[in-house]
């Protein structure tokens, strides 16, 4: 058979390529970049110091664009934002075409990228009993006791600043806390009833300091059956009753005293979750919260 010229051409640049492709090194694949850590939308974070000079770091997630609702925007404040506030903003910012999502979610944490931080004690418990209770001593050499000072910064600096950044309804600001934040939003309840229009106390530390929080409570009883303070209007108890880092049946009890107050204006609820325990508490309510401080049931 007769090869034409341009038929010979072909076969040799043809082998030309192939020895070619033979002869290359293997190609190596680029070493994976890393990524930036994701950023949830709508949120700002600053950090901001307290009257007494502590720093907190402050997450918010808010609308953007659109007019806020008459009066400003209901406000939540979640305590341990570190661990919590990704949950609410989240949650908040997926309904925004709902009215739970026309609000606002402040999380007060920590600097640090840790979810919890050992300075919760001291901003969320009362000072220890001297001499502290046999299941507190491991904690005595950490602080305790700054509650109201805590208390302080976010009633007045805090709420101030967030006033000044944000359309705000001051008369619809609500506060949640869980563990020791629970507890804290108890002793905020007792202390400053009209400080918070609802207030959220999941899983409230209770055994805490020899249960000295009821200590508080029966001050508060007394001081609103005398008519020397106001009850304040809703509060929401939660609990998951497989919870055995606390007491679940020691919340219902509370709902039960607490219950008595009801005429003098006190509406409690209480909240089970038959399936969750300690630990898993605030990821099941996050809902559940945003409905009942923005009165939306």
């Amino acid at each position: 058979m007769k090869t034409t010229p341009q038929a010979a051409l072909a076969a040799l640049l043809a082998g030309i390529l192939a020895c070619g492709a033979w002869a290359q090194p293997a190609r190596v694949p680029a070493a994976p970049t890393a990524a930036a850590g994701y950023v949830l939308p709508s949120t700002q974070v600053w950090d901001m110091a307290s009257e007494t000079g502590e720093t907190y770091r402050i997450f918010v997630s808010a609308p953007q664009g659109g007019s806020p609702p008459p009066g400003g925007y209901p406000v939540l404040y979640v305590l341990d934002g570190n661990a919590y506030f990704g949950s609410f903003a989240q949650a908040r910012w997926v309904q925004e075409y709902l009215p739970v999502g026309k609000s606002i979610v402040v999380g007060v944490g920590y600097p640090g990228d840790k979810a919890w931080d050992v300075r919760r004690m001291n901003d969320y418990t009362a000072a220890l009993r001297d001499p502290p209770p046999p299941e507190t001593r491991a904690y005595a050499k950490y602080k305790s006791g700054a509650r109201k000072e805590f208390l302080d910064f976010m009633t007045g600096r805090l709420r101030a600043e967030i006033a000044q950044r944000f359309p705000v309804n001051l008369e619809r600001q609500s506060l949640f806390g869980h563990s020791f934040g629970g507890l804290f939003a108890l002793y905020a309840f007792y202390e400053r009833p009209q400080a918070f229009q609802a207030i959220v106390a999941a899983s409230p530390s209770m055994e805490w300091n020899a249960q000295s929080i009821l200590d508080d409570e029966r001050a508060f009883g007394a001081r609103v059956a005398a008519g020397q303070q106001r009850a304040p209007s809703r509060l929401l108890l939660i609990a998951g009753d497989r919870d055995t880092d606390g007491d679940p049946e020691s919340v219902r009890l509370l709902a039960d005293r607490l219950e008595r107050l009801s005429a003098w204006g006190l509406r409690v609820r209480l909240q089970r979750y038959p399936d969750e325990v300690h630990a898993s508490v605030p990821a099941q309510s996050v809902n559940d919260v945003l409905r009942f401080a923005f009165q939306l049931r």
